[in-house]
């Protein structure tokens, strides 16, 4: 059964990766309750069923639109792919509880970001709001120990990153800061404090290799709402084992 389960959150979550990339990239041009079906945006040659299979009809097409030939951007196949892989650790990591339920949603809140900040340097307060009454509804029925880590790990989370913007004069978006503050509320004090140790870890170390291959400059924009994802979901399913390696060392 495990194996089946596994397979079903997969699946499911491809699907809803699919899905989500419609939402990060309609949602910040306010189009997103639009009944326009998906087409290409060269050639505007609508999609079938067939051009919608998650990650196979990227594969099959070989990356490329069947009526013009344009490429079709990497991050579809890659956000269906994280989100479908999100979803089947949620299960494997929580089995069938209510902290499942919990990881979904931040799986589902941290590839929409993704999209976002990737395509429009933009973290929408219309999905930062969407998501932040059920994270709080879901920790009155699952709380974090103490309670009050929800609280406080919302307020530092926020904290932290108007410090850096204040010191860096910009160097961070209010965007961000906002993230930051929904995170806080779902991990908690240690789980927000981990999350800003590894994006700016992660963020330093992806920026060195661009800067080495010559695909950024120092004066590039860069998003971080990718890098703050990719730690939440870091901190989502390996935590606790990082904070226990941490902190046997005292």
């Amino acid at each position: 059964m495990t194996l089946f389960y596994s397979i079903t959150f997969f699946i499911f979550g491809l699907v809803l990766g699919s899905f989500y990339n419609v939402v990060g990239l309609r949602v910040p041009k306010k189009n997103f309750l639009s009944h326009d079906r998906s087409y290409c945006p060269k050639c505007h040659k609508q999609l079938t069923a067939l051009e919608l299979i998650p990650v196979i009809s990227f594969i099959i097409q070989r990356g490329k639109c069947r009526g013009c030939g344009t490429k079709i951007s990497w991050m579809y196949p890659v956000i269906e792919l994280l989100t479908g892989i999100g979803f089947m650790l949620s299960y494997i990591v929580y089995g069938l509880t209510l902290d499942t339920l919990i990881a979904l949603v931040a799986v589902s809140l941290a590839v929409i970001i993704i999209v976002t900040d990737l395509t429009y340097f933009l973290i929408p307060n219309h999905i930062l709001l969407f998501f932040l009454p059920l994270i709080v509804m879901l920790r009155l029925f699952e709380p974090l120990d103490p309670w009050y880590s929800s609280l406080l790990g919302a307020l530092i989370g926020f904290g932290l990153i108007f410090v850096v913007i204040v010191l860096s004069q910009g160097g961070m978006g209010a965007g961000d800061m906002k993230y930051f503050f929904v995170l806080g509320y779902l991990f908690g004090i240690g789980g927000v404090l981990l999350i800003f140790l590894l994006s700016t870890l992660y963020g330093t170390l992806v920026n060195i290799v661009l800067l080495l291959l010559g695909k950024v400059t120092r004066k590039s924009k860069v998003p971080f709402g990718p890098y703050i994802s990719m730690a939440a979901l870091t901190v989502l399913f390996t935590g606790d084992a990082i904070l226990d390696w941490y902190f046997s060392f005292f």
